[in-house]
């Protein structure tokens, strides 16, 4: 029969390719493998009926005008790091002060590549989606797909959530380097950027050209009967499921087995064909780590310890002025490119000129860099020479790079501002900064666009990016019909952006994304927010005094009054932030701990804020609910000490269900 046929043939290959691709041990030679190949590619043209998501064949890529963002069913958070052992001393001793001696711990390679999340339903890979903001990513499934590493069909039929890393070796970052140069294209900076441009490819072929591959680092297993319970038996449960997990993990006893894993690595990480930044350290037990929980970015339970930045000697060609959204003038090495961390670097950061003159930095030194935390490089020191001091000492500017106005020194502050409001190079970097993915993230507006569109008089304010056209963006250099179409629909789709998002694009002096969320939850509509005083800016947790006051003003400022009402005129408006509706807990802080049966703890976390209380990770005296699930640990006996209402998940949920009858 045909049916059995084409079961076999994908059986055989999604097998041939586990033992190739995931075990690098294959077991039968490439032209064998191809015959198979051809066979089923053909079977399933002439039955298409007979062809299925997890066939092999499709793993070929398709062609997407965009990617579509997705909500993680799970949260993905941050790791918090250290550089030095006596932290992750600190760490574990906190740790077995609550739990005993015998916390085991589990060590991974930290890879640096780009961090996604998988989903399998009935064991076939459902949906792909980067990490995002954690809460928020990319469905990038097609182009997922032709990730031979990643199985379309796992060995047994669960339905689960794995987490990896998606990278490029380095020896095929090297080869795609080659290539493009010789095409006169683009080359990546390193084997991490280079596989993050090629996994958000539009054009899924192209992704499926590219050698990337993954290590899978970690999974929900909500859904699966029997489940392991400790971190390292979960792993070897996903390889068992056909996954590629890394090889080198290792189950230490204790922190000092952790420490010497670290140090093995720092020295032999040089050996692997992958990049690596450090080492994840996680405790093994499950149970601990639900007892453990989160802080709002990371989990309490895991931390990386990164291995210190690699250094370079070079140097200094020249010095380059940078004007930012802020108006800040700083300063910025233009270096003799140099290998560094497995990229070429060619620019380093200064900070201020209060750090020129602590360095003595002149031009034509030579100059020792590293990268602070792997990514932006430094210039830490001088070299000395003998003809180092003939050379000129840097002089610090009066004027203003992008248009001549004088410089000034704030109170309290080290940076130089320019002094002109209507400073072009600062309205670029406030427009830059407002299309940014850290603001209204729109696609396809970068900094080399937002030249054009300033140079031609287009944009001068965020307002003018909604009145341009598909005839006005068509006067831009290289922009024809279907390109003009993909910025106006980035652009029309920016305008119902989170109030958070709104916020922080403004540039609201000392508003960052934390202070615009808070002033977002605070008051859920742009309306409500301008019309609040500076006495209740200053009121609220977290702003101050002198924040409150920097807030008022902007908004109370005649030139930001008249964008803000073009903004909204021009359909530029934030959805209202969803404010608790009921008192329920208002004023009170609520702790869950233990596992809970209904919902995950995030989920338990969101309830409390929704009406109103605070979700806290610790107990205290403050502390007015515990929330306990199975297995609650050392929060509950402290809690029973303490006097703290104990409820149960059922009770819990009673108190919302009764709640929300009487809304």
């Amino acid at each position: 029969m045909v049916l059995d046929r084409i079961n076999f043939l994908k059986d055989e290959i999604n097998k041939h390719n586990y033992q190739y691709y995931v075990e690098d041990n294959p077991l039968i030679d490439d032209y064998t493998y191809d015959q198979l190949f051809a066979e089923l590619k053909k079977l399933e043209e002439e039955h298409p009926e007979y062809k299925t998501p997890d066939s092999p064949t499709q793993r070929v890529g398709s062609v997407s005008e965009k990617f579509f963002p997705y909500t993680h069913k799970h949260r993905l958070y941050s790791l918090d790091n250290t550089y030095n052992y006596e932290d992750l001393e600190i760490w574990y001793k906190k740790i077995v002060e609550e739990y005993g001696n015998n916390v085991e711990l589990v060590c991974e390679l930290k890879i640096d590549g780009l961090a996604i999340s998988l989903t399998y339903e009935k064991g076939l890979f459902t949906t792909g989606v980067t990490r995002g903001d954690g809460v928020t990513g990319e469905n990038i499934t097609p182009n997922l797909k032709t990730v031979r590493s990643i199985p379309l069909k796992l060995f047994e039929d669960v339905d689960i959530e794995v987490r990896g890393e998606i990278y490029m070796p380095k020896t095929s970052f090297e080869k795609l380097n080659e290539e493009n140069m010789e095409k006169g294209e683009k080359l990546f900076a390193n084997p991490r950027n280079a596989a993050a441009g090629s996994i958000r490819q539009l054009d899924s072929t192209i992704t499926a050209k590219r050698d990337l591959s993954i290590w899978v680092y970690s999974s929900i297993l909500d859904n699966i009967p029997n489940s392991p319970q400790t971190h390292y038996d979960s792993l070897m449960y996903l390889k068992k499921l056909g996954f590629k997990v890394n090889p080198n993990i290792r189950l230490c006893k204790d922190v000092y087995e952790a420490i010497e894993y670290c140090k093995e690595w720092e020295n032999k990480r040089a050996e692997l064909d992958y990049a690596t930044d450090g080492v994840v350290i996680k405790v093994n037990s499950f149970a601990i780590q639900n007892d453990m929980g989160f802080t709002a970015r990371a989990p309490k339970w895991a931390t990386a310890f990164k291995f210190p930045p690699e250094e370079a000697v070079t140097t200094l060609e020249d010095f380059e002025l940078g004007v930012g959204k802020t108006g800040a003038v700083t300063p910025v090495a233009i270096l003799k490119p140099v290998l560094l961390a497995g990229s070429t670097v060619s620019r380093a950061s200064l900070h201020n000129f209060d750090e020129i003159r602590r360095l003595d930095v002149r031009k034509g030194d030579k100059v020792l860099i590293k990268k602070a935390a792997e990514i932006i490089p430094k210039v830490i020191k001088v070299v000395e020479t003998e003809d180092r001091h003939s050379k000129n000492p840097y002089g610090v500017p009066r004027k203003c790079p992008g248009c001549g106005s004088r410089l000034e020194v704030r109170a309290g502050e080290v940076n130089l501002y320019c002094t002109n409001p209507d400073c072009p190079a600062v309205n670029k970097a406030k427009l830059e900064f407002w299309a940014s993915k850290d603001a209204m993230d729109i696609e396809f507006i970068g900094p080399s666009m937002i030249q054009q569109l300033y140079d031609k008089g287009l944009v001068r304010n965020p307002a003018d990016f909604y009145r341009l056209t598909m005839d006005s963006l068509m006067t831009l250099n290289l922009v024809k019909e279907k390109s003009a179409a993909n910025i106006y629909n980035a652009v029309q789709e920016s305008k119902t952006r989170s109030l958070k998002r709104f916020l922080t694009a403004l540039v609201i002096k000392n508003v960052g994304k934390e202070t615009a969320d808070i002033l977002a939850n605070q008051y859920g509509t742009l309306d409500n927010l301008m019309n609040a005083s500076a006495e209740e800016l200053a009121a609220i947790n977290g702003i101050g005094g002198k924040i409150g006051d920097d807030i008022y003003e902007f908004f109370h400022d005649e030139k930001n009054i008249k964008m803000l009402e073009e903004l909204k005129a021009l359909g530029v408006v934030p959805p209202p932030v969803e404010l608790p509706k009921s008192e329920l807990f208002k004023g009170k802080t609520l702790v869950i701990t233990g596992t809970l049966n209904d919902m995950t703890r995030d989920e338990a976390n969101e309830l409390i804020k929704k009406f109103g209380g605070k979700a806290a990770s610790a107990v205290s005296k403050n502390t007015s609910y515990l929330v306990a699930g199975l297995n609650p640990g050392s929060k509950f006996d402290k809690a029973q000490k303490l006097g703290v209402i104990i409820l149960t998940e059922d009770e819990f949920l009673e108190m919302i269900k009764s709640e929300e009858k009487r809304l």
